[in-house]
């Protein structure tokens, strides 16, 4: 008896888009540079929402070809709160840096 094998069947899976959920080190550098206040400013709030946005973003696309990853929307979930919260504070300690960090980002509100 010979057993059958998909390996010489010359069948392949499509090849996918490769996008990463997370954000890549450089990339966070870029971010960090991009909306910082000052000179070594990791945690103001800009700097945090646009990381967030992001993580979020790249999560979006994650989204799109896996439907049922529902451990990772829970992520997304949280990571959209935590946002939420930092653009409110932001919001009522300058509301012109508000304004212009969320037309920088393009998160609508």
């Amino acid at each position: 008896m010979v057993s059958k094998s998909n390996h010489g069947s010359g069948l392949t899976r499509p090849k996918q888009k490769v996008t990463t959920m997370s954000i890549t080190p450089e990339r966070k550098a870029e971010l960090i540079k991009e909306y910082a206040i000052k000179e070594g400013d990791t945690g103001s709030p800009e700097v945090q929402v646009a990381i967030l946005t992001e993580r979020i973003n790249n999560l979006t696309e994650h989204f799109k070809g896996h439907k049922k990853d529902n451990h990772s929307r829970r992520g997304l979930l949280k990571m959209v709160a935590t946002r939420r919260s930092l653009l409110d504070y932001a919001r009522s300690k300058n509301e012109e840096r508000y304004k212009a960090l969320i037309t920088r980002l393009g998160v609508r509100r």
